[in-house]
């Protein structure tokens, strides 16, 4: 990085010590990530509180992360152009706004509008980490990233339990009136303390380009969570998935030629960002897929092969999860400064795959569940600090925000197909106990392989990364 971005780092508009920095964009962090988990503890009863079938349901969860992944590409291409600070200070305005929506609505359909808002807020992860690397030195920079790529997974491992007493014990609606709150106080926070940034990359929105993606990710989402039930031959079915994988494809060709892409496909072909990227979905997939799996199998009737387990109680099973990856957080920094991402991420992806094998060899007591879902916190902690140190070292500084914007981005495509394609799994393959459509053992355990092939195939897929060493020069690091 050149001598220019280094004065232009130095113009910060103001100078708050750095672990307020990094504190408060932890915690806006936090309140992104337990937007994904906010209904979790509720799965099982949505279908009697929005009265809807379980099919419908499931996109009360899933439109969050189908707005994620489309709104976060765009959130880091317009924090690159218009300030990283401006843009999380709007996507937090946004989850206020569709938090109070959800809250004041009765309908399922108010419900999955104010959860398609909410979703955008997934933009500040990214944006946060960019920032991170524009005031932070590089000592410093892998602890940091660690913990603020940490937050995915403990805001709703932390906020599950929070989210199961309150959904207990009081109106459903106060989880969003929730929401809400935290959306507040992360703004005045960020508004408060984090300085204006300066260094930018001109340009202009593509939008062709933003709504060509939406229409793409769209149209095979719907082919994933419909396909049962439309039946996987019938015309409605292969129209969005063979007419998503087109506009995918034309899409990828107007960004090829377009002035001002939304994505530069060309900075993501390179060998370690595409094979992290790629890598991605299955981490998506396999940290999504214990979100959906585990809270429902801990709830689920003993009868049916489950625990029983009130929603407080199996979220609390989750909860250490979260905090594992957390505490984790200085380890992860260092091994990624001693023997460099790559590395990290293999044994990080490995020992997903591993915490999988587990729960599908024993899940007869509710430890067996709790030890692997702490291994899954171990590997996401290791993957989620290591890809972004992967991208930063291989992409220009003025490209960091839409760069890590694009690796969530695949990191949402995994997380929204393990929403739909294990909530079709979970619908499809259940019994009626006492006039309630219950997930079978068997269904569970088709969800596990799922997580294994997934995370199997991350695994592959990192030893193809370029090797980099934590001592090497990159151009997207401060110096």
């Amino acid at each position: 990085m050149g001598a220019s971005d280094d004065r232009a780092r130095k113009r910060l508009s103001r100078t708050p010590p750095k672990w307020a920095i990094v504190a408060v964009l932890a915690f806006a962090g936090l309140c992104s990530s337990f937007m994904f988990t906010l209904v979790v503890p509720l799965q099982a009863e949505l279908p009697q509180l929005l009265n809807a079938s379980r099919e419908d349901t499931t996109w009360v969860v899933t439109i969050t992360l189908l707005v994620a992944a489309v709104a976060t590409p765009i959130s880091g291409r317009l924090g690159d152009m218009y300030g990283k600070r401006r843009v999380v200070i709007a996507l937090l305005a946004i989850l206020i706004l569709g938090s109070v929506i959800a809250a004041v609505s009765g309908s399922i359909v108010g419900v999955i509008i104010g959860r398609a808002l909410q979703g955008a807020v997934t933009g500040v992860v990214p944006l946060g980490i960019a920032i991170m690397r524009d005031v932070l030195p590089p000592e410093r920079l892998g602890t940091a990233v660690a913990l603020m790529s940490a937050t995915m997974g403990v805001g709703g491992a932390i906020g599950m339990p929070v989210a199961a007493l309150l959904a207990q014990n009081a109106d459903w609606h106060m989880l969003f009136w929730l929401a809400a709150a935290l959306g507040a106080v992360g703004l005045a926070l960020v508004i408060a303390v984090i300085p204006e940034d300066v260094l930018r990359s001109p340009g202009r929105l593509d939008v062709i380009g933003a709504i060509g993606l939406a229409i793409g990710l769209t149209s095979i989402l719907l082919f994933v969570s419909r396909g049962a039930q439309w039946g996987w031959t019938s015309p409605l079915t292969l129209t969005c998935i063979i007419g998503g994988l087109a506009v995918l494809l034309v899409w990828g060709w107007y960004q090829l030629r377009t002035t001002d892409p939304l994505l530069d496909l060309r900075v993501a072909a390179r060998p370690a960002v595409l094979f992290t990227n790629i890598a991605a979905i299955g981490m998506g997939f396999a940290l999504f897929a214990s979100n959906v799996t585990f809270p429902q199998m801990l709830e689920a009737p003993a009868t049916g092969g489950g625990f029983g387990l009130d929603m407080v109680a199996a979220s609390l099973v989750i909860m250490p999860a979260g905090l594992v990856m957390m505490v984790i957080s200085p380890l992860s920094g260092w091994l990624e400064r001693t023997v460099g991402p790559r590395p990290l991420f293999t044994v990080g992806a490995t020992a997903i795959v591993l915490a999988y094998v587990f729960v599908l060899l024993w899940s007869s007591e509710v430890w067996h569940v709790l030890i692997a879902n702490l291994l899954i916190g171990v590997g996401i902690g290791f993957t989620f600090a290591a890809m972004p140190m992967i991208i930063m070292r291989s992409v220009p500084a003025n490209e960091t925000g839409a760069s890590n914007g694009l690796n969530a981005l695949f990191r949402s495509i995994g997380t929204s197909g393990a929403s739909a394609v294990m909530g079709g799994v979970l619908a499809a393959m259940s019994m009626d106990i006492d006039g309630v459509a219950v997930p079978t053992r068997a269904a569970f355990e088709v969800c596990f392989w799922l997580a294994i092939a997934a995370g199997a195939i991350a695994v592959v897929l990192s030893l193809f990364i370029p090797r980099q060493r934590a001592a090497e020069q990159h151009p997207s690091l401060p110096d």
